[in-house]
Formats: C-alpha cells, sequence, structure tokens
C-alpha cells in the first residue's frame, strides 16, 4: 500500500539538519562573491574560468587526446564556456550537459553614445533584453566592457562597482511635474531612446563648442587612452553598481542583479568543478545571448556547441564523423539551467498556485516553458521527467514542479528548445526568483543550494 497517495510541496528549511543549513550559508558566501565578480558574460566567463584552472581542468587546446578523468575546457570569444569532465563510459553513449546561460538584462551603450545636453554628458544607450524601462531610472549604474582601439590594442573598462569607484545614472522625473508621465502605460513611463545615461557635468572652457562633451572627451583618453570614433568598436554594458547581499533579518536569500541566470550558472559550475568521477562524459555549459533568443556565435544556437562536442568525440575516440556526433546526442541527456518565476504575496493574480513555484521549495522542474499554448517550448518527455525526479528523491534533494505563470499570462522561454532540437532529451531545472529581470532580483539560499546537489547528482549518475 502506498503511503502518501497525495503530492504537495512543503517549505525545505523545515526538512534540513542544522548541520546541512550551516552548509547552505557557507555555500552561499561563495555565490555572492561569484555574483560580485561575474556582472557581465565576459567577467562571469573570465570567473569561471580562474575557477576551473584552479580545480585543475585545462585549455582543450594542450590536449592532443583525451582520456578518463580529464577535466577539459574551452573558451568562445570570452563570452561562453564549456568545460568537460571526461568520464567512463564510451563517448557515443552519450554526454549529461548542464547549460545555463551568462548574459542578464541590461543597458548597452550605442556605437555612437556620447553627447551633451543642458550643461551635461551623456551615453546614449540600447536596453539588452526583457526590462521594465521604469525600473533602470535613479538606480546606480557601473560599466564594464572592453574598447578596441585604431591601432587594435584593447583597452577593459570596469568602473562603478567597486569601492571608491563613482557611478552613473539615468535620471528620473520629479513627481511634482510627472503628472503626464504618470498618465501613460507602464510601457511608455519611460521611452527606450531617454535611457541615457549622465556621466559627467564639467565643461572644458567658457564658451567654448561642445565644451562639456570635450571635457568627457579629454579625461575618457587621459584615462583609458580612447577617441570617441573608439566607441565603434566597443562592448559596454551598464548595470547596477550595488553588490550582491544577503536579504532579510535572518539572511535566508541573496539579493542581486543578474541572478538569472547566474545562479544556475555558478551551481551547474561549481558542480562540474567537483565532479571527481563519472561513467557518462559530464559537461556544463554557460552559454551568451539567452535573453535575446539565444542568437549570433556566443549563443545556444551557434554552432559552436556543435563544434566543440565534435572535438571531444575525435579527441577520445581518434576519429570523427558526422554520424558520431548525431549518435552522442541521441544518447545524451540535459538539464536545462535556468530560473523560473517565485509566487510572490504582492502579486498572486498571474499564478496558479498547484502548478507554481515558492521560495524555499528547492529547485524548479520545468516540464515545459513558453508561451499560452506552449508556444516555444521543448516539453519533456514523460520517461525523462521520471528519470529526473526520481534522481532528485534517490539523492535526497528538495525539489518542487512549476509552470511559469498562468496559462495566458505570458510565459517565457530558455534554451531548451535547441538542445532538444539537436535530439538530445532536455529539461528545465532551476532557481525561483522574486523580481525576475529586475535591477535586484532575490533568491533563496535553500533553493541555491539544491541547485548545486541536483546538478553534481546528475554529472555523476
Amino acid at each position: 500500500m502506498v503511503e502518501n497517495l497525495s503530492y504537495e510541496t512543503k517549505n525545505g528549511w523545515n526538512r534540513i539538519s542544522g548541520e546541512e543549513k550551516e552548509k547552505i550559508f557557507s555555500f552561499a558566501e561563495g555565490y555572492i562573491e561569484y555574483l560580485n565578480e561575474g556582472k557581465t558574460e565576459r567577467l562571469a566567463c573570465r570567473e569561471a574560468v580562474r575557477m576551473a584552472k584552479e580545480a585543475g581542468f585545462c585549455d582543450i587546446a594542450e590536449k592532443e587526446s583525451l582520456s578518463v578523468g580529464d577535466k577539459v575546457y574551452m573558451v568562445n570569444r570570452d563570452k561562453s564556456v564549456y568545460l568537460a569532465v571526461i568520464g567512463e563510459e564510451d563517448i557515443l553513449n552519450g554526454i549529461r550537459f548542464v547549460i545555463a546561460h551568462i548574459d542578464s538584462p541590461r543597458l548597452d551603450l550605442k556605437q555612437n553614445p556620447l553627447y551633451e545636453d543642458s550643461d551635461m554628458t551623456l551615453f546614449k544607450t540600447h536596453y539588452y533584453g526583457g526590462i521594465k524601462k521604469y525600473q533602470w531610472t535613479a538606480v546606480p549604474l557601473a560599466l564594464s566592457g572592453v574598447v578596441y582601439k585604431s591601432n587594435g590594442e584593447k583597452v577593459e573598462v570596469r568602473i562603478g562597482d567597486q569601492p571608491g569607484d563613482p557611478v552613473f545614472c539615468v535620471t528620473d522625473l520629479l513627481p511634482h511635474l510627472a503628472d503626464g508621465q504618470m498618465q501613460k502605460k507602464a510601457t511608455q513611463i519611460v521611452e527606450g531612446e531617454n535611457l541615457n545615461i549622465l556621466i559627467g557635468s564639467l565643461p572644458k572652457a567658457v564658451d567654448e563648442k561642445d565644451e562639456f562633451k570635450t571635457a568627457m572627451l579629454e579625461l575618457l583618453y587621459e584615462k583609458y587612452g580612447i577617441c570617441e570614433e573608439d566607441f565603434i568598436s566597443a562592448e559596454l554594458e551598464a548595470f547596477p553598481a550595488q553588490a550582491a547581499t544577503d536579504v532579510g533579518f535572518d539572511r535566508s536569500m541573496v539579493g542581486s542583479y543578474g541572478q538569472d541566470d547566474r545562479v544556475c550558472a555558478y551551481t551547474a559550475l561549481k558542480a562540474i568543478l567537483e565532479t571527481k568521477s563519472c561513467k557518462q562524459t559530464s559537461v556544463c555549459v554557460l552559454v551568451d545571448k539567452e535573453e535575446i533568443g539565444s542568437m549570433g556565435n556566443t549563443g545556444m544556437r551557434s554552432a559552436f556547441f556543435e563544434y566543440i562536442t565534435a572535438s571531444l568525440i575525435e579527441k577520445l575516440k581518434g576519429n570523427y564523423n558526422e554520424l558520431m556526433l548525431k549518435k552522442v546526442f541521441r544518447n545524451s541527456k540535459c538539464l536545462s539551467s535556468d530560473v523560473n518565476a517565485a509566487v510572490d504575496p504582492n502579486y498572486p493574480d498571474v499564478n496558479e498556485k498547484k502548478n507554481a513555484s515558492f521560495l524555499g521549495r528547492g529547485i524548479v522542474m520545468t516540464k515545459y516553458t513558453g508561451s499560452r499554448g506552449k508556444s516555444g517550448t521543448s516539453d519533456a518527455n514523460a520517461e525523462f521527467v521520471y528519470e529526473v525526479r526520481k534522481m532528485f528523491n534517490d539523492h535526497h534533494i528538495i525539489w518542487q514542479s512549476s509552470e511559469l505563470g498562468k496559462v495566458d499570462a505570458g510565459g517565457g522561454g530558455t534554451i531548451a528548445q535547441y538542445v532538444a532540437n539537436l535530439d538530445v532529451d532536455v529539461i528545465d531545472c532551476g532557481v525561483a526568483l522574486l523580481s525576475m529581470h529586475a535591477p535586484f532580483e532575490i533568491a533563496s539560499k535553500l533553493d541555491v543550494y539544491m541547485a548545486y546537489r541536483a546538478y553534481l547528482a546528475f554529472y555523476q549518475k
């Protein structure tokens, strides 16, 4: 006789020991450090490589061949990284992938961004990913990225999120004069073309043409050696300057920009770095461009994923053909490690609570994403859902199952569909967040730790 015929999720904090609670809080400290170091996809990729080298991984280019136990990585254009631990079984039996993305919504500087207006100097921006534009006003911002000068020299920029740095911001309209603004729809309160970043207010000289812009150009040349044309060959991103931090009197949560999806990136990364041995080859992939549809040569729809997997096959087997790659993918399993939206007591109407995720109830298994009629989803098959569910239960991992909002409330997508299109079994498994895509997102430390444990169990299965 089955003991429990009914099913419901329960909060995880009452289901763990005091010892495990200490592990959860300790794990969160490393996570917060990663968030503070990896605030852009370039910085997150760099930090992942640093951690990988420290854990004994080497660049795959250093290996003419691979054997069981080898730990290798490959970086794609400084914005995505593929890390592998070679397993005991023939690679043709498949790979166990955990794939997360390391890009987040932000403000990108336009290619010709610098201008002056009303005795101030500003940068023009183009927002990246799905944001509520009004959330990005009156928020301290930092800048990071690269600039390539006319002589080919690469200049790295990072300013605003380190102690003693100045910050930048998009200004907002005072409420006393905002009657007209407040009558607009939320999508129009702040127009995209008005997300201009204030960067200075000192002039070059009295009555000189473009005196404020000229003063800024001289300052930028003095500090970075760049001129205005160099912005054309630059990638500069603005993001909230605030550091990641504990949330709550009890410090049970983490608050930070960019937890979508660096919460899953960090936990997947930590798990692969701690994978000592595995039956099947285990791979962690941290990709770029998910927030804008995974386009581009650093996104999941790029041929890079197939190229590096083919490279693993060739270095393991001593030869390669396309049929081998197809066979590997057909025998592979993947956790698309992306976040879900936790039920917010301030906005309960967008969720159907029997099929929603909650803070503190563990890693979220999402069978399908998409919008309305499951548009844009891979919809994991029952066989693989069972396999993942059994793995969680066997390893005593606290987990929950969820959709992303009510059926007609909207929805969203992940990289799962692109992996599934390669004939790989895939399901979304990640952490529930409050205030997703806002400048300050919130995650439960328990959920973060359970994601790490889930990915580690999946790699070592």
